[in-house]
């Protein structure tokens, strides 16, 4: 396992669930406090390994954060301000573009104001979630809505 400081220094000290900064002075049996997060489930690394298959990092995240993703593999959530019709998983897009490239479609927006806050958020988030790609956006014109993609 890494140790925290090189983890939290790569990271830029951001909780990659939440996006939000990680203080490392804070204690870790604060919620809000340092740790370090595997990013899948043990089982699904376990497999990854056996098909060789390079395994995601490790990544900073919050206890409280890590703590409440237990078992599982990690959601990172939209924020809830948006307004989107049809929001695509973030970490699986993120993993398709880093392993295929290509072009994903992420959500549908009532505006074109809508959809460029959207893709601008986007384009930051990957940013910071996987950093070895560089991620644009693209927004279409559908049909009275605006669809925001991402592509590699």
């Amino acid at each position: 396992m890494a140790q925290l400081k090189e983890v939290g220094d790569r990271d830029g000290w951001r909780c990659w669930l939440c996006d939000q900064p990680v203080d490392p002075d804070m204690s870790s049996s604060d919620p809000r406090g340092a740790s370090v997060d595997t990013r899948i489930t043990k089982a699904r690394a376990k497999k990854l390994k056996k098909d060789k298959t390079p395994v995601p990092p490790e990544r900073l995240a919050h206890v409280g954060c890590n703590t409440g993703k237990g078992a599982v593999d990690a959601v990172v959530k939209w924020p809830e301000h948006f307004i989107l019709v049809d929001p695509a998983p973030i970490i699986a897009t993120a993993e398709r573009l880093k392993r295929k490239g290509g072009r994903e479609a992420m959500a549908r927006c009532p505006s074109q104001e809508d959809a460029a806050a959207v893709a601008s958020w986007l384009v930051d988030r990957m940013s910071r979630l996987e950093p070895a790609i560089d991620v644009k956006s693209r927004i279409d014109n559908a049909g009275g809505q605006f669809l925001v993609s991402l592509f590699v």
